[in-house]
């Protein structure tokens, strides 16, 4: 994103103006080199220090097939959440071992699908593996470790590991997973790992590292297992406010390596491949919601009503996240304390409290909402008959519209009324 002198905001090279006249609002607009640039500097900082590196993307935060496939050309496998999402890596044309099913609290029918697709298993708990072998054997296993520790920036509901998370195996039956697995004739065998959300401390990464292979090498030692590859999850963060520090990619991935390197060499483990899939670092900065200011309300505060509403970006509303916002052609004027809210019948969507917007924002100004390409759309929902918005690429100068707004035949495209009731 830039701001010209004029205070007019473009995403790229492309007027938001534009973007708002050609495809409405509100909308999601990615920028396409700022994704690319945020992988390629990732991988760049892990090879440098670990030549036998790979991320995966975790789709969950934006499964948008374009912005999928701008990370598959980039050389990135698909963590997937779910079976749709091994569904999804299909269509990217991916399988196999370049797609890790990382379900949890997994039903038959999941664990059936996921033995068909082919791809790697990765198992949330112990309990699950003799569910699996009901129906197959894996060809490649994994387990998801919880290390007993979590760090999390955006709020204590999406800090993934410790104690209080819902995922992962306990440290004390991971050797027993592991014993298992080897028992029940599996050979091929990888280890992971989350060590939290939206992580900006390179020596966190370093701690959570070792903490993952002291449990592992132990394993990898009494057990006689190679680990073909360790992943250490997630958790790469963005600055979300202004005053927030960047992560210091190259200083993690240097003290990632020198852990991993030490605890390879501590336990005896034959080199596994190291990966990481994260999302929000390679997607988040790089998008944007484009919105208009609707209403103005002088009551007992002073109000902006947008259509940017909870509904269309859920974050704020369920766990308080912050998104900065800015107002085309308005970044340079005097600013005052005010409200902004949605058109949702919910107080939750007065999801901006007390922030300095610029004084004289007016009716028909353009907002545009940052870093909301990770956990945005794909979070988004139909509620009070609001819909999902569009989603838009931006290359350069060139734009391209990625999702179709939805319509009311979105809404009951699936409802079916039986008869009786039309009369």
């Amino acid at each position: 994103m830039r701001i010209d002198s004029k205070g007019l905001i473009y995403l790229e090279d492309v007027p938001v103006e534009t973007i708002a006249r050609e495809y409405g609002t509100p909308t999601y607009v990615y920028e396409e080199n700022r994704i690319r640039a945020n992988f390629r500097r990732a991988l760049s900082a892990f090879r440098k220090y670990y030549p036998d590196f790979r991320f995966f993307y975790a789709i969950k935060a934006n499964n948008n097939l374009a912005v999928a496939n701008i990370l598959r050309q980039e050389g990135a496998g698909i963590d997937a959440a779910s079976i749709n999402e091994i569904l999804l890596a299909k269509k990217l044309g991916l399988g196999g071992e370049d797609v890790m099913f990382s379900g949890n609290f997994l039903s038959d029918d999941d664990i059936k699908q996921g033995l068909e697709s082919g791809v790697i298993f990765n198992l949330d708990d112990i309990s699950i593996l003799p569910r699996v072998l009901k129906y197959g054997k894996p060809k490649f296993l994994s387990f998801r470790l919880n290390p007993g520790y979590g760090q999390c920036e955006v709020g204590d509901f999406v800090c993934n590991g410790g104690p209080n998370a819902k995922f992962g195996v306990h440290p004390d039956q991971i050797m027993d997973a592991y014993r298992l697995a080897k028992e029940a004739g599996i050979t091929r065998f990888g280890a992971h790992m989350m060590p939290g959300s939206c992580i900006r401390d390179p020596e966190y990464f370093r701690f959570i590292t070792g903490l993952l292979m002291d449990n592992i090498g132990k394993v990898g030692r009494e057990l006689g297992i190679n680990f073909e590859f360790i992943d250490l999850g997630g958790g790469l963060g963005i600055p979300y406010k202004h005053e927030d520090k960047v992560l210091d990619i190259d200083e993690a991935a240097k003290q990632v390596s020198d852990i991993f390197t030490r605890k390879i060499a501590e336990y005896g483990l034959n080199s596994p491949r190291l990966m990481m899939e994260p999302a929000r670092y390679f997607v988040g900065d790089a998008g944007y919601i484009v919105g208009t200011v609707h209403s103005i309300k002088n009551s007992y505060s002073k109000i902006i009503g947008t259509d940017v509403s909870m509904n269309t970006l859920a974050r704020p509303a369920m766990y308080g996240a912050y998104h900065h916002i800015y107002v085309n052609g308005r970044e340079k004027e005097e600013r005052a304390a005010v409200g902004l809210c949605g058109q949702v019948c919910e107080n939750t969507d007065f999801w901006v409290r007390e922030r300095m917007l610029p004084k004289d924002i007016s009716l028909g100004d353009l907002i545009v909402v940052e870093n909301a390409g990770a956990y945005g759309y794909a979070m988004s929902y139909q509620y009070n008959g609001r819909l999902r918005p569009a989603e838009v690429l931006v290359n350069g100068d060139k734009h391209y519209l990625i999702r179709t707004r939805e319509n009311i035949e979105d809404l009951v495209r699936n409802v079916s009324v039986p008869d009786y009731l039309t009369k």
